[in-house]
């Protein structure tokens, strides 16, 4: 039996109705605006007029399926709110709305959505309950978003899937071996099935094996930056800690744009369940509160650029733009202070072959989209902390066997203990300490087997796999701060206050204006709770930097 959807059991939450002491309070910040019956409020693939809450008539709401076909959703009468997370972050709209009666309505642009939300306490954690539930129950549905077209162990298919995922962004998967509609689109565009995957587009472009950055930009995720634009702080990196400092900086007055070069969440949105974070004493998956930081930062009026990639930065003469980052798209973006939040890369096992498996047999990763992929197999899956502990217990629940390669004599050494006693109660989960994989095997870029050695006896051992999990640490991000006067320790993390120079303050780097947070900080601790932490404090040092007052102590001006 199937789960029952979030439409089914929070439907009043996910439609409030609003009555008239609501709609008075938000009156002030609404504009009132009159549709014909067939005028559009919302169009796929386009940005709308903004959220409304209907005052008179009724709104149909459509959405499209795997074929673009229009399906009839939910009508909007007198008191109900009508729109998603994408019109309160100002991006194009994932259905159809229009008048279906002569409609009257207040309207709110997504600026001015914020300042409800924030303004009016109750009524605002109503509506952002809705929107979140509403995005959540398009996430559950599949339906809204782009349309993959490809198999199931495609490569490209599970990078375009993995990439839409860990954005919170809708998706259906259509596998022409086995779905009627996926062979009539593949006729309809004309596509040789060498080609796979394409991509459909919400507003019906056609993408063939879209790079992620292609993908964002077909869908609305991210779109031109203003070049004329000066942020008082560009955050590079949307973990804990970036996400942290945009909620803290923006709520605080500070225009924040933050970069990532993939998704917002950083490794911790990759983790099944956390479990020691406080406040949430029976768990929370990484993705569920990465994307809660995410929508708040979105509230408070932080702007995202994600996916964008900072390529490099300089210093400017300018006394109010001190910094230009650089992005792999050409464009430029001018800042008053960068915070350094790029966190760390996954390290690779030194295995001659591995580059031909990976996206198809090697992650870096546990999540649905991988477990689906390896249910009732046996996998492999080498690390000892606690990501590696996290992906192994959820992996237990769909895999036949999980084998635990650990290179430690013990798996306390660097793993939480609840954790380590949970894998030890799991009997399909068995562990091999002091052991290294040695090769891997496989063809066409399909992994058949594992092997690994005993590195006190010798002993080696041959497995047949065809999915092996990488949980063996990170090396930090910093490739971009080559050559940008930035300090690093001699393993490449980020060195801050006293370690980077005289009346350095703790998370100042050696270059004034420039702090580092989270993983990539030299001595930090790799926990989510105190990246967050990190990502609050920096906000109080901005504060400082950027003020007036603060000229001749390091201050912007002088």
């Amino acid at each position: 039996m199937s789960n029952p959807s979030v439409i089914e059991t929070r439907r009043d939450q996910i439609f409030p109705q609003l009555d008239a002491t609501d709609i008075e309070r938000a009156w002030r910040f609404g504009e009132v605006r009159r549709f014909a019956v067939g005028e559009a409020l919302a169009t796929v693939g386009k940005v709308g007029v903004g959220l409304a809450i209907i005052l008179s008539g009724q709104v149909d709401v459509y959405r499209r399926d795997a074929v673009g076909a229009r399906q009839h959703f939910q009508a909007f009468g007198p008191g109900a709110f009508l729109g998603e997370l994408a019109q309160l972050a100002g991006r194009p709209s994932f259905g159809d709305a229009e008048a279906s009666e002569p409609v009257k309505a207040l309207i709110f642009s997504h600026d001015r959505m914020r300042a409800l939300l924030i303004a009016e306490a109750e009524l605002g954690e109503r509506l952002m309950r809705a929107l979140i539930l509403r995005r959540t129950q398009m996430l559950q549905d599949g339906i809204g978003g782009p349309v993959i077209v490809g198999g199931s162990e495609n490569p490209n298919v599970l990078r375009l899937e993995g990439f839409l995922a860990r954005n919170g962004t809708p998706r259906m998967r259509l596998d022409p071996e086995t779905d009627p509609e996926a062979k009539a689109l593949i006729d309809r565009f004309h596509v040789d099935p060498g080609q796979l995957p394409i991509v459909i587009c919400p507003a019906g472009q056609v993408l063939r094996n879209p790079s992620d950055d292609e993908l964002a930009r077909c869908i609305g995720m991210v779109g031109p930056i203003d070049p004329d634009r000066l942020y008082d702080v560009a955050v590079v990196g949307a973990g804990p800690a970036g996400l942290a400092t945009s909620v803290y900086a923006a709520s605080e007055g500070l225009s924040v744009l933050v970069l990532d070069c993939r998704s917002f969440g950083g490794q911790a949105g990759a983790s099944t369940r956390i479990e020691n974070y406080l406040g949430f004493p029976t768990g929370i998956s990484g993705m569920a509160l990465m994307a809660r930081a995410y929508n708040q930062a979105n509230k408070f009026g932080a702007e995202t650029a994600i996916p964008n990639q900072v390529i490099g930065f300089g210093a400017l003469d300018d006394q109010a733009a001190r910094f230009v980052l650089n992005l792999a798209s050409g464009e430029r973006i001018s800042a008053r202070s960068i915070v350094i939040a790029s966190g760390v890369n996954y390290r690779r096992l030194a295995i001659e072959n591995l580059d031909a498996y990976e996206g198809t047999s090697v992650h870096y990763w546990a999540t649905r989209i991988e477990a689906r992929l390896c249910a009732k197999q046996e996998v492999v899956l080498v690390g000892g902390g606690n990501s590696a502990g996290q992906a192994a217990v959820f992996l237990a629940q769909h895999a036949a066997k999980v084998w635990m390669i650990v290179r430690g004599t013990e798996l306390g050494a660097a793993m939480s203990r609840y954790l380590v006693e949970r894998i030890s109660g799991l009997a399909n989960i068995e562990m091999r300490t002091s052991t290294e994989v040695t090769a891997l095997e496989g063809a066409d870029s399909a992994l058949s087997a594992v092997h690994w050695r005993h590195t006190t006896t010798g002993e080696t051992v041959r497995r047949s796999a065809r999915h092996l999990f990488l949980f063996i640490g990170a090396d930090p991000n910093t490739g971009w701060l080559s050559g940008s006067g930035v300090a690093l320790d001699t393993k490449g993390f980020v060195l801050t206050g006293a370690d980077a120079g005289e009346n350095r303050r703790s998370l100042e780097t050696s270059r004034r204006g420039v702090y580092a947070i989270g993983d990539i900080r030299s001595g930090s601790v790799k926990r989510v709770a105190a990246a967050v932490g990190e990502g609050a404090q920096v906000v109080a040092a901005l504060h400082a930097y950027l003020s007036p007052s603060h000229a001749g102590a390091g201050g912007i001006r002088s």
